[in-house]
């Protein structure tokens, strides 16, 4: 695939490597950034340039924590529920969930290089640097902002598409890729604090903010769930930036033209009920009876187990600070996707 980085970090292999201690464990973590950049799987120029940024590393390795966290909250309700299992038979593949697996882990390293850059974790890149509100009068720049144009930049030269990778399956990826970007774009915001006298905003300080990951991962999910599928393309050159606009290259579609914001897809998804090299199935899922059961479990029934939930209950507030509760007892229903 041309995005080695992003089709890499959303892989199992991958996922699992980097997973399979702590957060921030990890022999590795303590190491020289030379050797997490030998670690990590990346093309011969994308280590190059691993090794120029001291830091990026770490960004990398936070970033697939973050792409798992957020792709299996995100899709905890569906069938395919970004497992593990089958992620490497699934991403050669041209589905929906792979789009989304695409643009989730785009969106991860976008978000989380421009936090690093902020917080002053990269060598190369410190606040946001953004000059669109200096001609304002009485605003002042002044807190630490997220650099999201260094990111973008830094990210386009990163991921950048091989020569060869202009079939149709490229370009859908490349531009799941760009939507996962564009998503973390659309949640970058102003914030600004008042430092007049008797509260008055006389001077002001501004700093860009990214919205937290979550609300991304939620904006993924609603073009997730309308992906427009491509039904062909033609292998010719295309003109232009490589990081350019998918729906302008060419392409015929079910439906409506797709947005440069939107998922795209080539294949129709399996079923994901039984066990198969894209997944493990539904059996044993955990499902709730008024809503998910009947999806997840693809008509197998469900099976119930009850069980007595101790909680607080009947809170009073003694003054001044002191709270008192009952121990109340209810009964609970769980409910899993039989075999």
């Amino acid at each position: 695939m041309p995005l080695n980085v992003t089709s890499s970090l959303a892989n199992k292999e991958s996922l699992t490597h980097f997973t399979s201690s702590s957060p921030l464990a990890g022999s590795s973590h303590n190491r020289p950034h030379l050797k997490q950049c030998e670690l990590l799987p990346l093309t011969r120029r994308q280590r190059r340039l691993c090794r120029k940024e001291p830091g990026l590393a770490e960004v990398l390795r936070e970033a697939v924590r973050l792409s798992i966290v957020e792709c299996q909250y995100q899709l905890r309700s569906e069938r395919w529920n970004c497992s593990l299992q089958g992620r490497g038979s699934l991403l050669k593949r041209g589905f929906k969930e792979t789009a989304f697996l695409y643009a989730v882990s785009a969106a991860s390293l976008t978000h989380t290089l421009a936090k690093a850059c902020s917080g002053g974790r990269m060598e190369r890149c410190t606040c946001d640097d953004s000059a669109g509100l200096e001609s304002q009068r009485a605003w002042q720049w002044g807190v630490c902002g997220d650099n999201l144009r260094h990111s973008i930049r830094f990210l386009q030269s990163f991921l950048r598409q091989k020569r060869g990778g202009r079939d149709t399956r490229a370009k859908v990826d490349l531009h799941n890729t760009n939507a996962g970007i564009k998503a973390v774009k659309i949640g970058l915001k102003t914030t600004c604090k008042c430092h007049g006298v008797s509260g008055s905003c006389a001077v002001r300080t501004c700093w860009k903010q990214l919205s937290p990951f979550h609300e991304t991962g939620a904006l993924l999910k609603a073009k997730y769930d309308n992906a427009v599928k491509v039904l062909g393309a033609t292998n010719e050159a295309v003109g232009g930036h490589e990081m350019g606009n998918f729906a302008m290259l060419g392409h015929s579609y079910a439906g409506r033209n797709p947005r440069s914001g939107d998922l795209v897809y080539l294949d129709e998804s399996p079923s994901f009920c039984r066990p198969s090299r894209f997944s493990p199935g539904t059996a044993g899922r955990p499902c709730t009876r008024e809503t998910t059961c009947d999806s997840l479990c693809c008509g197998r029934g469900y099976n119930t187990q009850s069980r007595l939930v101790t909680f607080s209950c009947h809170c009073q507030v003694h003054w001044c600070c002191h709270v008192e509760c009952q121990k109340c007892v209810q009964q609970q229903d769980a409910y899993t996707c039989k075999q």
